[in-house]
């Protein structure tokens, strides 16, 4: 009997992209084999050499076309493993940075082409919406997370958000 390799570990910066409103930035991401989807915050994997917070800004450009904001601090984090095409496995070590932004028009234009292929839509929600909602979300108590974020402040420390 063969057992599975060890998830490939791997770090990663998202983002609690807040619009004046308390609105969230989301991307419903669409896996094509199974046909499962979810939504979930902007952001991706740690580049060699790289910290939380460039990625986190970097990302920030190249998944919503948005420069010159301020990263705030880091207000969650989490950890899961998933797999990738071609039968690879990584355990994601996540860290949610809180970034507030005036309205601007969101830009794809710098999504990988799994990216293009894989992000069917981005929408801007509300803690209520969310909260309401059918849709899954990742993390999955996220409508409760951004009410008390939005309620709270920032956290003392970074909150395990779970799955």
């Amino acid at each position: 009997m063969t057992s599975e390799p060890e998830p490939i570990p791997r770090p990663a910066s998202r983002i609690v992209l807040l619009d004046p409103a308390g609105r969230i930035l989301l991307f419903k991401l669409v896996d094509p084999p199974t046909g499962r989807w979810w939504w979930f915050t902007p952001g991706g994997g740690l580049a060699p050499g790289e910290t939380h917070e460039a990625a986190a800004l970097r990302e920030l450009v190249e998944e919503v076309g948005l420069e010159g904001v301020t990263l705030g601090p880091c207000v969650w984090t989490r950890e899961h493993v998933f797999p990738m095409p071609g039968g690879i496995r990584y355990r994601q070590r996540e860290r949610f940075f809180l970034v507030r932004a005036e309205p601007f028009e969101v830009s794809t234009a710098g999504h990988l082409d799994y990216e293009v292929e894989a992000l069917a839509e981005h929408r801007w929600w509300s803690a209520a919406e969310i909260a309401a909602s059918q849709e899954t979300f990742a993390p999955r108590r996220l409508g409760a997370l951004l009410g008390e974020l939005l309620q709270n402040g920032p956290p003392a420390a970074p909150v395990d958000v779970g799955l």
